[in-house]
């Protein structure tokens, strides 16, 4: 998880990603997106992408052809779902715990 998450954390991989979701894509045609970076840039992220498990590559002749690992997205997905959601319920229970405390202070102050 930890891979693809700082796969993820550059906001060109998060790009690539957000490319090849629906369609296999050639390499070529990915980095023609990004007439900003080379095309040996394109292909290190593709490769962390890949190492990372959230695309899979494919062989066609000579092109090499991208696509989404939708499967591995839908781990993260699930993971960071279930790290906010107990995040929040800790954060809920510090929250009432503080309230609880705040108005048993309050009710002896008043007696």
């Amino acid at each position: 998880m930890d891979a693809a998450l700082k796969a993820l954390a550059e906001p060109r991989r998060r790009e690539i990603v957000r490319l090849v979701w629906s369609e296999e894509l050639p390499a070529t045609a990915i980095a023609a997106r990004f007439s900003e970076v080379t095309r040996s840039a394109i292909s290190q992220h593709l490769g962390i992408l890949r190492e990372a498990g959230l695309v899979h590559e494919r062989k066609e002749g000579t092109r090499r052809l991208y696509r989404s690992n939708h499967h591995e997205m839908a781990r993260l997905r699930a993971y960071l779902d279930d790290y906010w959601t107990t995040g929040l319920e800790r954060l809920r229970d510090v929250a009432e715990a503080a309230e609880a405390q705040r108005e048993s202070r309050d009710g002896r102050t008043d007696t």
